[in-house]
């Protein structure tokens, strides 16, 4: 097997047994780089001198006795949103905008603590928002990975590295994970530190892992929350399937994610069928005021200075924010607050809530990176929520399907993906990692 095919879990484990050196992984991973980023483009910053020296200081510290992290000499990617001491922070932006940290963002230092090599900093959208990178999408070139956390999406897909930090307001996380193929996990609002993470919206963001497996994802999220998250074990998931969002599916799309439940229950899964309370009907209109007023409020200094500097989508999303009224702002808190009261019994009635991550494969083109809405829910009310790749539709492009849990439901909610990722099996690869 080539090294860029390890996950994370397989890297650490091949490390400690002196299967592969971190210098020859490193190695291996930059080289991937070189052969696939002129075209994928997921990487902004490479820190090519940094990574193989940290590498080098692995290996000098694997002999008989020695304690390593559970990540010891594993590659990581980080979303240029999220501040790396010694690398440029861009936020996808113009330079008026750019920084160049001392200090980690603690889900950064975290992750070196455990024994993680830092490769370099992934594309970003423009402060995580609509304004899309130049990333394209490894199962077709032609198509959007998605946003806000294109790069890191994009890189895990394309096997340059193992694992990459994404971050989520709307769907950032989990919307490029479905069109890339692989897993993208967010933790419930508050798990991992957002310190050294520049905002989007203060109360909506999440950070997260974007892996090529579950039990890879829940070591990661594990790791920046600071304790360990054990998926539960499950022998027949109950699960909660609320039609009224299957139904935002494309026809295609519809049809398989039905075959899927048909699989799961095949393999001893409960399905329940379930409707969202009456409160949904007005969360995603209260959501995008949250996220307006926000952002307004963290990039109101700077947007009085650079606007020209600022992407369109941005642009006129501050514009909105700032002139919304506080109690605007209020009423919609509020109905966030109703959703969750609401929904959080039912979600916690079953061990996951099963839906499309998106309503179609990877949109073409790459001036829009998709519909977030089917994952606006649960990052409004802070739930945790997962992406699973679950096939791959009749235009080559992958299919996935979203698993959300309670508030605080975090090892609930990974047992149930995991089960489920047992039953459907390990995700395929893009043409550009064949």
């Amino acid at each position: 097997m080539r090294f860029t095919e390890l996950g994370v879990r397989a890297a650490a484990t091949a490390l400690r047994a002196g299967e592969v050196t971190a210098a020859a992984l490193v190695d291996a991973c930059l080289d991937r780089i070189r052969g696939v980023d002129p075209t994928v483009k997921a990487w902004i910053h490479v820190d090519d001198t940094g990574a193989r020296a940290a590498a080098r200081a692995a290996d000098a510290a694997v002999r008989p006795g020695a304690t390593l992290g559970p990540l010891h000499g594993v590659p990581i990617g980080v979303k240029d949103i999220i501040d790396v001491a010694g690398m440029p922070t861009t936020a996808g932006a113009r330079a008026f905008a750019h920084t160049r940290p001392t200090r980690d963002a603690t889900c950064v230092a975290r992750l070196r603590a455990a024994g993680a090599i830092v490769l370099g900093k992934t594309h970003t959208t423009q402060f995580a928002y609509r304004d899309p990178a130049p990333t394209t999408n490894p199962w077709n070139a032609a198509h959007t990975p998605g946003g806000s956390s294109s790069g890191s999406a994009a890189a895990v897909a394309a096997r340059t590295v193992p694992v990459a930090l994404g971050s989520q307001t709307v769907g950032s996380i989990l919307r490029p994970a479905a069109y890339n193929g692989i897993v993208g996990l967010k933790g419930t609002n508050g798990l991992v530190p957002l310190d050294g993470v520049v905002p989007l919206g203060y109360s909506l963001d999440h950070v997260g892992p974007l892996t090529r497996s579950v039990e890879d994802a829940a070591l990661v999220l594990g790791i920046m929350a600071g304790r360990a998250l054990v998926p539960e074990a499950m022998e027949t998931p109950r699960l909660a399937v609320a039609r009224e969002l299957f139904e935002r599916a494309e026809p295609e799309l519809r049809r398989h994610l039905d075959g899927v439940v048909d699989r799961l229950v095949k393999a001893g899964a409960r399905i329940e069928e379930v409707r969202l309370p009456p409160s949904f009907a007005g969360l995603a209109d209260a959501a995008l005021v949250l996220l307006e007023v926000e952002a307004a409020t963290y990039h109101a200094p700077a947007f009085a200075k650079y606007a020209s500097d600022y992407g369109p989508g941005m642009a006129e999303m501050l514009a909105r924010g700032l002139q919304r009224p506080g109690i605007e702002y209020v009423a919609a808190h509020r109905a966030r607050v109703r959703f969750r009261d609401d929904v959080t019994p039912l979600l916690a009635q079953h061990d996951a809530l099963l839906s499309p991550t998106a309503p179609a494969p990877a949109p073409a083109g790459l001036a829009w990176t998709g519909d977030a809405s089917l994952c606006q829910p649960w990052s409004t009310i802070g739930a945790p929520s997962i992406s699973l790749p679950s096939g791959v539709s009749s235009t080559g492009l992958p299919f996935a399907l979203q698993l959300a849990q309670a508030p605080g439901g975090d090892t609930r909610l990974l047992g149930a993906a995991l089960w489920c990722e047992r039953i459907l099996g390990p995700a395929q690869a893009p043409p550009v990692a064949r």
